[in-house]
């Protein structure tokens, strides 16, 4: 008899197990399509072991609901847990035509039958776009965690395999996210280079023609002998000429000053030359 009871259970557990799908990286687009309900757990998590039981006995029901029910491990598929933003576990999500709806009731097998079968979903309200796991930025998210997931295996081989102290990995993952910054910083400027050039400024155009030497612009910048002598011999003559009008001044103020002079000198002349006629005049005494 207790091998009968035994082998059902054996069964029942089969079948329950047969009907719970494992969802990964590869397949996980197939919840997109129909009604889900999904899992996400972590082998670790307390919580999560608390919660399998009853997550299993809820799978034995897949067919009479007409839906699917499946569980992904998020240290198996990381980047899942970034695509569908899970921040906690366990977290459970409902799946209805690709739309998500995140279950929040009591963890249970007769709470998931019954949020299924009354449609309780209907009134909870549906994740955003832009948070939808099938849309592009999602998808980037989700390249992100599986980044994180893969540093995390370098540190531990690093500290554990290798037996690398903490701090030295810390300085390798440091030189390696500067050297990695500083080669995409260099190619989002080429790219930015290459679709929006830079605009040239047009270059003011100078009288001095395009064919003249270097030899003869320095020639133009260094003064000539001869200018400097036309120079100055021009302030010479300049000179000159001032001299000249000084001495002209000078002589017409001295004949001006001079002229009383001449006409007293000539005064004294006519007085004096009566006196020279009467003397010749004098008779001369006869013999």
């Amino acid at each position: 008899m207790k091998i009968k009871l035994t082998l059902s259970l054996f069964l029942l557990l089969s079948i329950a197990e047969g009907k719970l799908q494992k969802i990964t990286e590869d397949n996980w687009r197939d919840v997109l399509q129909g009604e889900w309900m999904v899992e996400f757990f972590a082998p670790w998590c307390p919580a999560c072991r608390a919660l399998q039981p009853s997550w299993d006995e809820f799978s034995g029901w897949a067919d009479d609901l007409g839906i699917g029910i499946a569980q992904v491990d998020v240290t198996e598929s990381p980047g899942l847990s970034g695509r569908f933003m899970v921040t906690a576990l366990p977290t459970i999500f409902h799946v209805k035509d690709g739309v998500f709806r995140q279950y929040r009731g009591a963890r249970d097998k007769d709470s998931f039958i019954t949020y299924v079968e009354e449609k309780k979903w209907t009134s909870v309200e549906a994740v955003s776009d832009w948070k939808s796991p099938d849309s592009l930025q999602m998808s980037l998210v989700s390249h992100f965690f599986k980044l994180s997931m893969l540093l995390r295996n370098v540190h531990t081989t690093l500290t554990e395999d290798y037996q690398m102290p903490s701090w030295a990995s810390y300085v390798a993952f440091a030189v390696a996210t500067i050297l990695l910054g500083g080669i995409l910083g260099l190619m989002l400027v080429c790219c930015i280079d290459c679709i929006y050039p830079p605009r040239r400024e047009p270059v003011p155009q100078t009288s001095r023609r395009e064919d003249k030497k270097d030899s003869d612009v320095e020639e133009d910048d260094i003064p000539d002998e001869s200018d400097e002598d036309l120079s100055q011999d021009d302030r010479s003559q300049d000179e000159g000429s001032q001299d000249e009008d000084g001495t002209q001044d000078e002589d017409g103020s001295q004949a001006e000053d001079g002229s009383p002079g001449e006409e007293e000198d000539k005064g004294e002349g006519n007085f004096r030359e009566p006196e020279v006629k009467s003397r010749r005049r004098k008779p001369r005494k006869a013999d």
